[in-house]
């Protein structure tokens, strides 16, 4: 059974390495440009075959995917829709390393989303995929436990390694016998979107009340789109970009992180709103 692997993250090089060590790997795609992307720097260090693209068109007109010859797809975070035309290419389909429990937080940012809403569990679910997201029958599904202190970036690479352990029982399976699909309840579906650099823009005049949530959502959009205003931190200044981090952490447009209290100490001058929003956080 070859198998081409479609991912453009750090987060699915857990899965992409189980591919290679375990199976019959013919092929990588990613969006990923760079040479030192995650992705394209680990196809070079193993020699592993792989392409970079940028648009979900370039699949059908790939010839990279034709000579593979491979029959069957696996996706993790890959980022692009896979068009019905490439589905249909894999004899034995293509599958979906999800990372959350389907039907729930469908689309892009399911780990961001589990986190803002306060969610105390989470997981992975490996799909068969169809023309629509995240929409296709359940193989296999995994539970993981969202813990108090789990940003985004924490969350995903627990996800994706559990992913990477999972889809390694289920691909010898899928190859040897029949397994029994489970539709997914598409009434229970909820969806999630891609974030924005403004999704992270906060007032902090509205957030003073929000303390539960705000802390969320830094812990949610980290690394990215951080949680970030802007303001004054001189009466006399422009205004700055001050980014909030975990564990009570402050950066200021152009400075290093540092500590709430090292912030309040060392910016006495700074946006009134903002020192009294800190001290409340102390």
């Amino acid at each position: 059974m070859k198998i081409v692997f479609f991912g453009s993250s750090r987060y699915a090089v857990p899965v992409l390495d189980m591919l290679f060590n375990n199976f019959d790997l013919a092929l990588a795609i990613t969006t990923e440009q760079g040479s030192q992307d995650p992705i394209p720097f680990f196809c070079k260090a193993k020699k592993i075959d792989f392409v970079s693209l940028r648009k979900s068109a370039d699949l059908i007109a790939s010839p990279s995917l034709v000579v593979a010859m491979a029959s069957l797809g696996v996706v993790a975070d890959f980022g692009l829709i896979i068009p019905e035309d490439t589905l249909k290419s894999f004899s034995m389909g293509i599958i979906n390393v999800h990372p959350s429990l389907l039907p729930k937080y469908r689309g892009a940012t399911p780990a961001q989303n589990a986190i803002l809403n306060g969610d105390k569990k989470t997981g992975v679910t490996i799909i068969q995929l169809d023309k629509y997201v995240d929409h296709g029958p359940i193989i296999a599904q995994v539970e993981e436990e969202i813990k108090s202190e789990d940003t985004a970036k924490d969350l995903y690479e627990r996800l994706f390694k559990k992913g990477a352990l999972l889809l390694e029982k289920v691909l010898p399976i899928l190859q040897t016998t029949n397994i029994t699909l489970k539709p997914q309840n598409h009434e229970e579906a909820t969806f999630t979107k891609m974030l924005k650099k403004e999704d992270g823009f906060v007032d902090l005049k509205k957030k003073s009340s929000e303390i539960d949530f705000f802390n969320r959502m830094v812990r949610a959009y980290y690394p990215w789109p951080g949680v970030w205003t802007k303001l004054k931190l001189n009466p006399t200044d422009e205004e700055k970009t001050v980014k909030f981090l975990p564990n009570k952490k402050i950066q200021v447009e152009g400075g290093k992180e540092m500590a709430y209290e090292d912030f309040i100490n060392g910016y006495e001058k700074a946006d009134k709103t903002l020192l009294d929003f800190l001290k409340k956080e102390i």
